[in-house]
């Protein structure tokens, strides 16, 4: 909650508004705008270089604002293009800081070089340098050079935000990131360096998957895949790494590839009236053109019309039979004691 205070009424209003919306900033952001800023700097220095801005008149220019590359109206145009116009947190901090950019323009330039150092994080104190963090940039574990021992990410390095803990690269662990995490094996260690590599989980005998999966190797792990369809076993994935094809398959140098039962020597469709038909894999037997299978036989169409007629047919005759048959008991007793 934050206080809202006015003199002249000597009384406050509580508002209820996080502390943080009203006293501290976003630093982190903030040195992101300012870094953004001096590249666009440096960028407009490179594209005004070779420009003249004494309106064609060198030698006036020289003459009334000392050299030409450091000119008022060369700096004026620089800052113009440093922000695009929907940017607020560039336009204002350019804005707010207008002074310490013609400062350093004409008075430090020569001795400080980059811009961004003397700017962002000397001047204005918005970054730290490179492997430090926070409001006092304190060095990030592991030093300036190697933050987290090379093996990770100091929270806030380069800002004046941040706790300055070590945020770990896989395979890393520990505060200092110097343990390695599960699925890695340490290669090389001491106080200030340490080295870890993935353990190859798939080079462990007995194998790590089933006879139809192969094992694909990941950083600090591993998973196992179904084999293709062509293999009975495989090393990989496709039908090149197969260890023996699967039926259906044949290995063509080294490739498992479908095998055409329909092109064989010795016919597999034996039936009268029935076609091969090769699948992937296998292969099916289907009655010819003008043909149609029934109970197991391919026979003629036009029989077939006539076989489902009569079948009709003989149905029709056995339900008026069965009409008949069902006739009531008590009925016919009826009609007798009327005659």
């Amino acid at each position: 909650m934050a206080f809202i205070c006015s003199v002249s009424q000597m009384f406050c209003i509580l508002l209820a508004l996080p502390l943080g919306s009203v006293f501290t900033k976003d630093f982190k952001a903030l040195c992101t705008t300012c870094r953004q800023i001096t590249q666009n700097f440096d960028e407009g220095l490179e594209k005004t270089v070779k420009q003249n801005f004494g309106g064609g008149n060198t030698a006036w220019e020289e003459r009334k604002l000392s050299k030409y590359e450091s000119s008022e109206i060369r700096l004026m145009e620089i800052l113009e293009g440093l922000c695009d116009s929907s940017s607020f947190e560039c336009n204002h901090m350019v804005e707010e800081h207008e002074e310490h950019f013609e400062t350093w323009w004409f008075k430090r330039k020569a001795k400080h070089p980059d811009l961004f150092k003397w700017f962002c994080i000397d001047t204005i104190k918005m970054c730290c340098p490179k492997g430090s963090f926070g409001p006092d940039c304190n060095t990030c574990i592991g030093g300036l050079e190697r933050p987290c021992h090379g093996n990770g990410k100091c929270d806030g390095d380069g800002t004046r935000d941040g706790s300055g803990k070590c945020s770990c690269d896989k395979g890393y662990e520990g505060e200092f990131c110097l343990d390695c995490s599960d699925g890695f094996f340490s290669e090389l260690r001491n106080d200030t360096f340490s080295l870890c590599k993935d353990i190859n989980e798939c080079s462990k005998d007995p194998l790590q998957c089933k006879d139809d999966q192969y094992c694909l190797n990941t950083d600090g792990s591993f998973s196992c895949k179904a084999c293709n369809t062509k293999c009975s076993g495989c090393k990989g994935p496709g039908a090149d790494s197969c260890l023996t094809c699967a039926v259906g398959y044949k290995d063509e140098g080294g490739t498992c590839t479908d095998v055409n039962e329909c092109e064989q020597s010795e016919a597999v469709c034996i039936k009268e009236h029935q076609e091969c038909f090769n699948t992937e894999g296998s292969f099916t037997c289907q009655c010819t053109t003008g043909f149609q299978e029934q109970d197991g036989v391919c026979v003629k169409q036009q029989e077939q019309e006539k076989i489902k007629r009569n079948k009709i047919t003989h149905e029709k005759l056995n339900m008026e039979q069965n009409k008949k048959q069902n006739t009531s008991p008590v009925q016919m007793s009826k009609f007798n004691i009327c005659k």
